[in-house]
């Protein structure tokens, strides 16, 4: 809930100073330690797997995938 309050509280600032954070954040992802990345990569597939197996979202066969990105690359 701090979140949402920081977010509303954000959404009163003019565009120029919203610009600016978010550019601030952003960079602040790229300083991020490595084992930080990881903690959060590992969070992200594992919230992914859930909602797989609680049938909250559909695999896609990897031909498919595959299909898709060459199409899109060429």
């Amino acid at each position: 809930m701090q979140i949402e309050q920081l977010a509303k509280e954000v959404m009163n600032l003019s565009l120029e100073e919203r610009a600016e954070l978010a550019q601030k954040l952003l960079v602040s992802l790229d300083e991020a330690p490595p084992s930080e990345i990881e903690r959060l990569w590992m969070q992200e597939a594992e919230r992914r797997l859930k909602e797989f197996r609680e049938g909250k979202v559909q695999g896609i066969p990897a031909k498919d995938v595959f299909r898709r990105a060459i199409s899109e690359i060429s």
